[in-house]
């Protein structure tokens, strides 16, 4: 099922929709927006604060669990915005006197997948993390628990440009580094999910039998779901 559904009545084709999906998902088909794509739909809903005409809206089946984002004004874009990744949110600071981590465990440079060549000599049988943008900041320990020991990559799903390029180079990675094993670490908004999407096409593309583990943290930095965890647990239960 979808996760936006675009009212025909009130769409009268104007477009301005279609560059706010990055995933390429919407189309103007016969004068009127359609999803071309569900798939590739994540469901982050920045198509939806785009339409002047309130045509587009979320399945009901599909509606975030977290509660509905604001429609933010961006002064830059002079557009609105109601994507659940964007509702402002207010966490705790850290205690008066509380230690925080100083060590760095990165290892290697360039970090940023665009700038990340599959022939470096740093990512040969190496275990790749690729992490969301965000995720190091959000999770004050990202450096002992997730970093350390691997070979970063980092992204954005939702706003980098050349998403087709990444795919590209994570196939690159896969066939002629040798990865030992992936982790992908995402935030638990919507559109965070497309990080995971990209690396099973690619591994699927590549045709290696490579380990894959998805982590997703809260915006709290809390670990929501870790698919090791999960197997670990099935494993028990197994037994």
């Amino acid at each position: 099922m979808p996760l936006v559904r675009i009212i025909e009545e009130l769409c009268d084709g104007c477009g301005e929709c279609i560059p706010s999906c990055h995933e390429g998902a919407l189309k103007i088909v016969e004068g009127k927006a359609r999803l071309v794509d569900a798939a590739a739909c994540d469901g982050a809903g920045a198509c939806i604060g785009e339409c002047p005409r309130g045509a587009i809206v979320f399945e009901d089946a599909a509606m975030p669990k977290a509660p509905p984002a604001p429609v933010l004004h961006d002064p830059v874009l002079g557009s609105a915005s109601s994507c659940p990744g964007a509702a402002h949110r207010t966490g705790a600071a850290p205690a008066a006197g509380e230690p925080l981590a100083a060590v760095s465990a990165l290892r290697q440079w360039p970090i940023q997948l665009h700038l990340l060549s599959p022939a470096a000599p740093f990512l040969a049988g190496s275990d790749l993390l690729l992490a969301a943008d965000c995720a190091a900041f959000a999770c004050g320990g990202f450096h002992a628990q997730w970093l350390a020991g691997r070979t970063l990559a980092i992204a954005c799903p939702k706003l980098d440009a050349g998403q087709e390029a990444y795919e590209e180079k994570l196939v690159a990675m896969l066939r002629h580094a040798s990865l030992a094993s992936v982790t992908v670490v995402i935030m638990e908004v919507p559109c965070c999910a497309g990080l995971v999407r990209l690396v099973q096409r690619a591994v699927a593309r590549a045709g290696v039998a490579v380990p894959v583990r998805v982590a997703v943290l809260g915006v709290d930095g809390a670990l929501v779901f870790d698919s090791a965890r999960e197997l670990a647990a099935a494993a028990r239960a197994a037994v």
